[in-house]
């Protein structure tokens, strides 16, 4: 297969699996995300967050969320922040290339933006109405072990997920595995609708119980179909809709997000202030 440089590789389709690609260093991202629930025993709702994401080396990516949602019948609401950092933990690349990922949450419970699903939350969480769970404070920290690959045109990741809330809950953990690839091989062409610039895969993800109890019983599960469509200014755009595959889990939900990378940040400060 054909190496690609990082500025050249199609970005990965995906919304809740991490890969070992961090950002490229003084590259800044700004993406606007949304959730779309739906199922017959909730009222409709839309989860958005809010990304910054920032290269500060080839080994250390950091970036910030903000998080709202709308629930139908039950109004809109700010529901906090997350601060994550992802740290490469060898260099160069390799079959298995691992990352850590370290986060911390500000959140109401509230929040519905499905970023991960972890212990036994389901779809009973999501009955309760925003008046109630706007008061309930969830201050986390959540860590992932992020493994992944590029074989040939292919990409596969896993993460392993585990959080705790610092008021002393224990531990709840989650996974998500995914797959994918870009359409077609990179010609280095300039054009929008070519194969090339669409990258398509699918994620699977769910909850894994609790500390002392770690199960897939009782849990809710997803897969969701996802596609990238890269376009030459830098921008690319994401869609997955996904199903839940059992009781537990939300009917339907649907993902969208945009996102445009501006590279060379610092420079561009360092102009804008006479340096």
């Amino acid at each position: 297969s054909t190496s690609l440089s990082a500025q050249d590789r199609i970005p990965t389709p995906y919304f809740i699996t991490y890969d070992h690609h961090l950002e490229e260093v003084d590259a800044l991202e700004l993406a606007a995300n949304a959730v779309v629930g739906k199922d017959d025993e909730i009222n409709t709702f839309v989860g958005n967050w809010n990304e910054f994401e920032y290269g500060v080396r080839k080994w250390w990516t950091t970036e910030f969320y903000l998080d709202t949602q709308h629930t139908r019948h039950e109004g809109s609401l700010y529901t906090g922040f997350r601060f994550e950092n992802r740290f490469k933990a060898l260099s160069g690349t390799h079959r298995i290339n691992p990352v850590l990922y370290i986060e911390y949450e500000h959140l109401n419970g509230a929040d519905k933006t499905l970023k991960e699903i972890l212990g036994f939350d389901g779809i009973e969480d999501l009955k309760e109405p925003n008046s109630e769970t706007r008061e309930e404070k969830e201050r986390e920290f959540e860590g992932r072990i992020i493994l992944s690959s590029d074989i040939g045109s292919w990409n596969v990741a896993g993460n392993f997920i585990g959080a705790k809330n610092i008021h002393g809950e224990q531990w709840e953990f989650g996974y998500t595995v995914a797959a994918s690839r870009p359409l077609a091989s990179k010609t280095g062409r300039q054009c929008a609708f070519c194969a090339e610039q669409f990258s398509a895969g699918v994620e699977v993800y769910g909850g894994l119980g609790i500390w002392d109890k770690f199960t897939f019983r009782g849990t809710s599960q997803y897969i969701a179909p996802c596609i990238l469509w890269a376009l030459p200014s830098e921008t690319a755009i994401r869609v997955s809709p996904g199903w839940g595959i059992n009781d537990n889990s939300v009917g339907f939900i649907f993902r969208i997000g945009v996102q445009q990378e501006i590279d060379n940040v610092g420079r561009h400060i360092g102009k804008l202030f006479g340096h």
